[in-house]
């Protein structure tokens, strides 16, 4: 989840002093790292990790890191061959990891051009070359940073260490781990199918109902899936989205229906409450959005002016060439490279651009043409650099799941949209030229996707540089992986859209006549991006819901700072508000339920800690590393099951070729639904109260 509260926002005090760090694997013991079985194993896991978040991110918005799984995945599989160390596991985390990252960056951007019109599908050379690009401009931007936020102005990078500690801990993490996640994994994909497969466990609980001139209700969604993201995000971001839910469905529907009547096609009371919502107060969430974005970088600006500064002193530092007599814990990829590397990258960059330009029809000068195709190169390389030292600096101070990537991403793509219609709009009226208005939109969009992989690539690679220093990885190697992952990602990426696609929808864009909307794909991501892009161009915003969503973000920002002021334990961080203004009751409630059962988890352990002692931190740190695996786990078989799935929906064009629930089974199915759902609550909550350690 991308949220962040201000408390957390405090940046580190900089150190003329290297952190010493004792590696697990000294510097003078060379192992092997890249071997033959790692880079299959790395290649694999990264395509299945795209395929995971991808799916996770068009359904909920929300992606999940890759990097304790794929360390726990590899040891298990890796124990089996002879001479396998603790250096190839990491080499293969590292890999897994790359591909996780770049499903999230499209999944919350490219498929804005499909809900835009801009796109009829996800074409395979263009969408592989974007990603590509802006990965390995995100692999070449986390070099400098590796210096300047793990060495010389050493960050916590949380997910880091707790990775590397993962790896050292070795076979015994790599059993009892490897358990949760198949039991995990297992348990959600036989649910998953049971509910979109054979149909004979229902999705959502929903109790709508008409009063007077409205409606009135409540539901949740049955996904487990949702139970593990809220788990893993925890409550505070639980409760915060589950308090713009609220404000929508509970307040803001009831009191809409009666101000402006129903939706006249509205079937059901349920229908009319989704009438509501998806048409009118959808778009408060989008104004929540800008505001919480900007009121984020207000905060950033101090890490920004660190990151920055601190990154061109490492550049000053650092010789160009060869770096033989550099000890191999500390072995990077030459400047010289890095910097030649970029300059190359860029040759692919224009070409993107140029294409995107010339099959836009926008009529315009071969001057302004190639002007325009410079501006955004040029703009593509400070953006992405400034957006991959903001997103690496955050990342090692709260992590990579928490890091606000989705509200940097919103500024630029609003930053860039802005600047084209001042460029571009003395040659094209984009307000009586819809066409025109929508191709400048879909160029905005990707921008902001190349952007996006290269900070998100850059944050991750950070983490995966940070513990590779714990475990005593060679650098360089990593970061030669980490380009091997981001091209496994970027190749695998586009088929695996297009198949979802095929199978599902996206957004509100499905495929062919007499799909079912319900089982399309939300990217609640992707359509905010396309709601700016295509709002600044078109004036279609709602923008009296903008501007309410934006007061809502503003008294959320009230609030947050009196609880802040008062050290109060609640806080409500204004993303993550924002996304809950944004999300169906499906999402958040279970989302919420999965935070409060990590909160309810910790408050029981807590009441051990007089009788534990000093094997307190043991017991605590064990309950949350097994249920941590386990919710990646369910997330990881629900997502596969959802790839499996679109196959065959795709292939026979229908989702109800699995179907053997009868006519009438609506009941049961709830009830089979409901158990399901409530035993893997109750399953979470025994094993993170364990004190077994």
């Amino acid at each position: 989840m991308e949220t962040i509260s201000a408390r957390e926002l405090q940046p580190l005090k900089a150190t003329n002093v290297m952190e010493e760090v004792k590696p697990y694997i000294p510097a003078t013991r060379a192992l092997p790292e890249i071997t033959l079985k790692a880079v299959i194993l790395g290649v694999i896991l990264a395509v299945l990790m795209a395929g995971a978040n991808a799916y996770l991110g068009l359904k909920i918005g929300l992606t999940v890191s890759a990097t304790i799984p794929a360390a726990v995945i590899s040891m298990a599989i890796l124990r089996f061959f002879r001479n396998s160390n603790i250096l190839e596991n990491n080499i293969v985390q590292t890999a897994a990891s790359a591909g996780e990252v770049i499903a999230a960056a499209v999944a919350f951007t490219l498929p804005a051009l499909l809900m835009m019109r801009y796109w009829t599908n996800f074409p395979f050379f263009l969408t592989t070359s974007l990603v590509t690009v802006g990965g390995l401009f995100g692999v070449l931007f986390s070099i400098p940073l590796r210096r300047a936020f793990i060495i010389e102005q050493p960050l916590k990078f949380p997910e880091g260490i707790a990775t590397g500690e993962v790896l050292k801990a070795g076979d015994t993490v790599s059993k009892e781990g490897a358990k949760d996640l198949l039991v995990g994994g297992f348990v959600s994909a036989l649910i998953k199918f049971s509910q979109s497969g054979l149909m004979i466990f229902e999705e959502s609980l929903m109790t709508w109902t008409r009063a007077g001139k409205t409606v009135v209700g409540l539901g949740t969604g049955l996904s487990v899936v949702m139970i593990a993201a809220g788990y893993i995000v925890g409550v505070e971001v639980g409760v915060s989205m589950l308090l713009g839910n609220i404000i929508v469905w509970v307040m803001g529907i009831p009191i809409y229906g009666y101000l402006h009547g129903l939706p006249e096609n509205a079937a059901t009371a349920y229908d009319a409450a989704v009438g509501i919502w998806s048409s009118k107060l959808r778009m408060t969430g989008v104004g929540a959005m800008v505001v919480g974005g900007f009121w984020t970088l207000i905060y950033l600006i101090k890490p920004i002016k660190n990151a920055i500064s601190s990154s061109f002193e490492m550049l000053g530092h650092l010789k160009l060439g060869g770096s033989g007599h550099i000890k191999r814990t500390e072995s990077d990829i030459p400047m010289s490279y890095v910097m030649g590397g970029i300059v190359l990258l860029t040759i692919p960059l224009m070409l993107i651009f140029h294409y995107i330009m010339s099959s836009s029809n926008l009529e315009i000068s071969p001057l302004l043409h190639w002007s325009t195709i410079g501006g955004m190169t040029i703009a593509s390389l400070i953006l992405g650099f400034l957006g991959s030292a903001i997103a690496g600096y955050m990342a090692g101070i709260v992590g990579s799941s928490n890091n606000p990537l989705s509200g940097i991403t919103i500024m630029v793509i609003l930053s860039i949209s802005l600047l084209l219609w001042m460029f571009l709009g003395f040659e094209v009226d984009f307000l009586s030229n819809t066409t025109k208005a929508l191709a400048a939109a879909g160029m905005t969009i990707i921008f902001g996707a190349i952007v996006a992989n290269a900070a998100s690539i850059s944050c991750d690679n950070l983490q995966d540089l940070k513990a590779g220093q714990i475990v005593g990885a060679t650098p360089w190697k990593q970061q030669v992986m980490l380009m091997v992952g981001v091209v496994a990602g970027a190749i695998a990426i586009t088929p695996i859209l297009q198949v979802l696609f095929e199978a599902y929808g996206i957004g509100d864009v499905l495929p062919r006549p007499g799909m079912d909307p319900a089982q399309a794909l939300a990217a609640p991501k992707a359509a905010l991006m396309a709601a700016m892009a295509q709002g600044v161009f078109s004036q279609s915003l709602d923008w009296s819901m903008i501007i309410l969503g934006g007061s809502i973000a503003i008294g959320v920002i009230i609030l947050d700072t009196i609880m802040k002021h008062r050290n109060s334990r609640w806080r409500f961080p204004v993303l993550a508000v924002a996304l809950g203004l944004y999300m169906p009751m499906e999402v958040v409630v279970p989302l919420a339920i999965g935070g409060f059962i990590a909160f309810f988890a910790d408050k029981k352990l807590d009441k051990s800690r007089a009788t534990l002692g000093v094997d307190f931190h043991k017991a605590e740190s064990h309950a949350r590393r097994r249920g941590l695996l386990l919710c990646s786990g369910l997330i990881a078989g629900e997502a596969l099951v959802g790839i499996l799935l679109a196959g065959p929906f795709a292939a026979y064009q229908s989702t109800t070729i699995f179907k053997i629930a009868p006519e009438g089974f609506h009941t049961w199915a709830m009830l089979m639904g409901s158990t399901a759902f409530i035993g893997i609550c109750l399953y979470l909550y025994r094993i993170t109260t364990q004190r077994k350690y």
